[in-house]
Order: structure tokens, then C-alpha cells, then sequence
């Protein structure tokens, strides 16, 4: 009960000091921005304005939420290992394949509409899962390290459905390398005229899940223990060759998920390089870092890097100023919270040295 205690307390300490690296990351990048626009002639003040009336107002929200949807899924499924200190790098392809299995499902499977979307979205979850857990096995079995074998195995992924869209699955007629539209009703339900759809229910609720877990449930202690000091996690009991597959797995259904949701929303088809192209994957995993994994934390991350994604073109109509500073902002957080926390890690590791002498 006492090392549990002590495991806990440790965990407590650090937790804080990431949330407090965090946030003085995010405020040193808007300081950082400000300057750039400075340098630019633009109005720091007007152009963060025209960010926030442009992502958050009535005419972007709906914008916003929707990119937050895949942002979010992404961010949560990439979460998942890293709470455990393992990288999973091929969400692309993990993306990429639940897509093209819930294009598949919802064209040849001969079910009624809602049954189709439900077997759509578990073919998405179960191919991206499948898919991720293959990372872990490389890395159990034949010593491949995760962040390596999950990199390499997303780029086979991506060729794998991009000739599917582009031959048996291609829609007859068409010059675009995409799969026929899925049938009549097959597609997720959407909130009013708004392109949000019950996808983001989903994802909220994967997120919530993975909260609940963290926070409440023995596994939850497991994964963040091992995150935190693996050697002792095994010396603890706990099975790491095993818990890794197990992450993997829920990492790869997650981005699975997401993927099948991006095809059953508008356009409703699966489009080579469509889910991709936006870069979400990488900015889930940036809100990932930020937040050190942590789930409540992981997700605010993830709605203001969406925020800044759609507020970056109501900026640069406003004010001239091109959308992408809102991805130097993203970089600059990043780069300053590692520099922090190395300096804090270096300081906290100079005091224990001094005292030790002592």
C-alpha cells in the first residue's frame, strides 16, 4: 500500500507538472505568433479575433466540429499507447483501412440501412485494430521497436486501399480515384443542416471511455504506471508484451472507427487521399503530446488545434495573414513544451543529485 501511495503521489506531481508545461507552452506559441504578425503589418489582436469569431461562430462552429471529430478520434486513439509510453506512428494507415472496410461493408453487404452503418462502422474498427496489433506482434515476436514497425506498416496500408478505390471498388465513369457512393441511407445521421454528424457522439464517447478507464479501473493504473516507470510496472507484474498488443489493438480500432465515419459522412464514398490529406493524424498525435496522454486534457487539446485549423482561414480572409501560422502555432507549442520539461527534468534531476551528496 505504501509503494501504491508513493506510485501515486509521483504520478500526482508529475501530471501537474505537465498541465502546468502545457499551458505556459500554449501561451509562450500566441506570444510567438503575436510577434510573427507583427512582423507581418497584421493586428495580433484583430487577426486572434477573426481566429476565434471564425471557429467559434455561428458560421464556423458547425466547421469546427466536424474537424474536431476526426482530430479528436485521432487524438484518443494515439493517446491510448502513449499513456502506456509506446508511439503508435501508422494511424494514417489504420485510418485509411477502416475507411476503405466501411466503403466495402456498406456496398456488398446486403443489410437494411441502419444494420449496415453498424456493420460499416465495426468493419472499420476491426480492420484499423487488426491492423495495429500486427505493430505489436512485430515488436513482441521479432524485437521490430513499435515506433518503427507501426511507421512502416501504414505506408502498405495506404497503397492496400488506394488500389482498391482506384479498381475492384471504383466507381464506373468516374476520372477520381474513388469507390462508388454507398446506398441510400447508409451514412451516419446529421444534426439539422450542419455536416456535425453522430460521428462525434462516437469519438466523445470513446473519449469518455478511455477517461473512465484511466481514472477508475485497475487497468487504467497499469497502463499509467507503465507509462511512467516501466521496470517497475514489470517488477509489479504487469504483463508489457501483452498490454502492448492490447493498445495497439484499441488504438487501431479508434483511428479504425474514425476512418469509417469519415466515409460514411459526406461524400459518403471512400476518396484515395481524402482522409489523409487534412494531416489530422499528426495533429491528433500533437494534441496527444501536449496533453502527455492524459485524457481530459488530450481532448481540449484536440478542439483547439481544430479551432485554430478552421479560425486559420477565417484569419487569412480577415487579415491577410495565411492559415498557416495557425501550424507554426502548433509547432512552436510542441517545441516549447519539450524544451520545458527537459529543463525541469535536468533541474529535478540536479536537486536529487545535491541532495544525494548531501
Amino acid at each position: 500500500m505504501a509503494v501504491q501511495s508513493l506510485s501515486e503521489g509521483r504520478l500526482t506531481a508529475v501530471s501537474r507538472l505537465l498541465r502546468s508545461s502545457a499551458l505556459h507552452s500554449v501561451v509562450a506559441a500566441v506570444l510567438v505568433g503575436a510577434l510573427f504578425l507583427v512582423g507581418a503589418g497584421a493586428d495580433p489582436v484583430a487577426a486572434y479575433g477573426s481566429v476565434l469569431s471564425g471557429a467559434l461562430g455561428p458560421d464556423g462552429i458547425g466547421s469546427t466540429l466536424t474537424t474536431g471529430t476526426s482530430i479528436l478520434g485521432l487524438a484518443v486513439a494515439l493517446a491510448l499507447p502513449m499513456r502506456a509510453g509506446l508511439l503508435n506512428l501508422g494511424g494514417d494507415g489504420q485510418l485509411v483501412l477502416g475507411g476503405i472496410a466501411a466503403a466495402a461493408t456498406g456496398l456488398y453487404v446486403p443489410l437494411p440501412a441502419p444494420l449496415a452503418v453498424a456493420a460499416a462502422l465495426l468493419a472499420g474498427m476491426v480492420a484499423g485494430g487488426a491492423y495495429a496489433a500486427l505493430a505489436a506482434v512485430c515488436q513482441n515476436r521479432f524485437g521490430v521497436p513499435l515506433l518503427v514497425s507501426s511507421l512502416l506498416l501504414g505506408y502498405p496500408a495506404m497503397s492496400f486501399a488506394s488500389y482498391l478505390a482506384r479498381f475492384p471498388l471504383k466507381e464506373d465513369g468516374s476520372s477520381l480515384p474513388q469507390t462508388r457512393p454507398l446506398p441510400d441511407g447508409v451514412a451516419l445521421p446529421a444534426f439539422g443542416a450542419s455536416t456535425v454528424t453522430a460521428g462525434l457522439v462516437l469519438v466523445a464517447l470513446a473519449a469518455a471511455v478511455f477517461a473512465f478507464a484511466d481514472a477508475r479501473t485497475a487497468t487504467g493504473y497499469e497502463i499509467r504506471m507503465t507509462g511512467l516507470n516501466p521496470r517497475f510496472a514489470a517488477y509489479a507484474g504487469v504483463d508489457r508484451p501483452r498490454l502492448t498488443l492490447r493498445l495497439m489493438g484499441l488504438s487501431g480500432a479508434v483511428a479504425g472507427l474514425v476512418g469509417a465515419i469519415g466515409v460514411l459522412s459526406f461524400p459518403y464514398r471512400f476518396i484515395d487521399g481524402s482522409l489523409t490529406a487534412a494531416g489530422h493524424t499528426w495533429t491528433g498525435l500533437t494534441a496527444a503530446l501536449l496533453a502527455s496522454a492524459a485524457p481530459l486534457g488530450t481532448a481540449v487539446a484536440a478542439l483547439f488545434f481544430a479551432a485554430l485549423d478552421v479560425g486559420g482561414l477565417a484569419m487569412e480572409r480577415a487579415t491577410e495573414v495565411p492559415r498557416e501560422l495557425t501550424q507554426v502555432l502548433q509547432a512552436v507549442v510542441i517545441v516549447f513544451l519539450a524544451a520545458r520539461l527537459r529543463l525541469t527534468w535536468r533541474r529535478a534531476a540536479k536537486t536529487a543529485r545535491s541532495k544525494g551528496g548531501l
